[in-house]
């Protein structure tokens, strides 16, 4: 189901400080690296705000890790032109990093242990998100909800289908979370990207089991009514930002 072809697993919550969701002191953009190529850097300029990253993942090739699992930097995502989502998510705060915005990403956790990570925002409108997906419904949100879990739950409908359910959400700051480690520009897999939000303390949503079963219920049936495509009815999706030609395609 959702997007991420590596499973992430949420542990039970520990003690560790909380990341500052607006920001922090400690946080500073961080410096361009001075091997940058032309390319990255011309994407770097060209990017300035989340609206604009989203256009530019909406168009990339979805990594399905045909020769094998991969958790690609920003570089990576570049020379590659593809990513799954938490390459997605790690592209977006490179970027948006450079901008001004704090490298913010959520992992929503399923209960099917395919949890799928976003990059968070936040602006004097509101919380928004910008995320590439194989589902139409995980991709970004506009700046528009009043808080970080109300963000959350906004994925909770779209992320039902034959075994996914929204468990909770862990929101970490890459910059704090991750210390001196080289998430932003490595040429190699960046694994302990992946491991930490693992670990990372995730807030439970709870949601009606009934609801769940009407959605999942309403899931199967549009997908065996349509030709195996994938839904668009969902509540809320007003609020969502323009998602990849792939899944408009057909009406």
């Amino acid at each position: 189901m959702p997007s991420h072809a590596n499973s992430l697993s949420a542990a039970a919550p520990d003690t560790r400080p909380r990341p500052s969701l607006a920001g922090s002191r400690r946080w500073r953009p961080a410096a361009s690296h001075p091997a940058l190529t032309r390319r990255e850097r011309r994407l770097l300029a060209r990017l300035r705000t989340p609206a604009l990253v989203q256009g530019w993942l909406n168009v990339l090739p979805y990594n399905v890790e045909q020769n094998g699992e991969t958790q690609r930097s920003f570089r990576g995502v570049v020379r590659t032109h593809s990513a799954h989502c938490l390459e997605a998510a790690l592209f977006a705060a490179v970027v948006l990093e450079h901008h001004g915005h704090p490298p913010l990403v959520m992992s929503l956790e399923s209960q099917d242990l395919l949890d799928h990570v976003i990059f968070v925002y936040r602006t004097p409108a509101g919380w928004g998100s910008v995320a590439r997906s194989r589902d139409p419904g995980l991709h970004g949100r506009k700046p528009v909800f009043r808080s970080i879990r109300a963000l959350a739950q906004s994925y909770v409908d779209p992320y039902v289908d034959y075994t996914g359910r929204v468990r909770g959400y862990g929101v970490a700051n890459l910059a704090e979370a991750m210390g001196s480690y080289d998430w932003r520009w490595a040429t190699g897999n960046v694994w302990k990207v992946e491991r930490m939000l693992i670990d990372w303390p995730h807030v439970r949503l709870r949601n009606s089991t009934r609801r769940y079963r009407m959605l999942k219920k309403q899931y199967r049936e549009y997908r065996a009514a349509h030709h195996d495509r994938k839904p668009l009815y969902y509540r809320g999706r007003e609020k969502w930002t323009p998602i990849p030609r792939e899944f408009l395609r057909g009406g």
